[in-house]
């Protein structure tokens, strides 16, 4: 079950967003419907890129034994 604050990572491609799958968000609202998301993105730096309502199938909690990648979002796709 995905709670706000925990770590969740994109199951797809959002492409109008410029996200890929595997890209790594943070849970910052929990609908009612406990299927729907508001899911934060940020740089490294700790600016927010995008805050996204995304459902249960867009996302998934992080394993244990993962490890993070890191990968330069062009300005071009830079969500708003």
């Amino acid at each position: 079950m995905i709670h706000e604050l925990d770590t969740v990572v994109l199951v797809h491609d959002l492409e109008e967003h410029g996200f890929t799958q595997g890209d790594v968000g943070a849970v910052v609202h929990c609908c009612k419907d406990t299927m729907t998301f508001e899911v934060e993105f940020v740089t490294v730096e700790g600016v927010t890129i995008a805050v996204l309502t995304l459902s249960q199938q867009d996302i998934r909690l992080m394993h244990v034994r993962e490890i993070l990648h890191v990968r330069v979002l062009a300005e071009t796709e830079r969500a708003d």
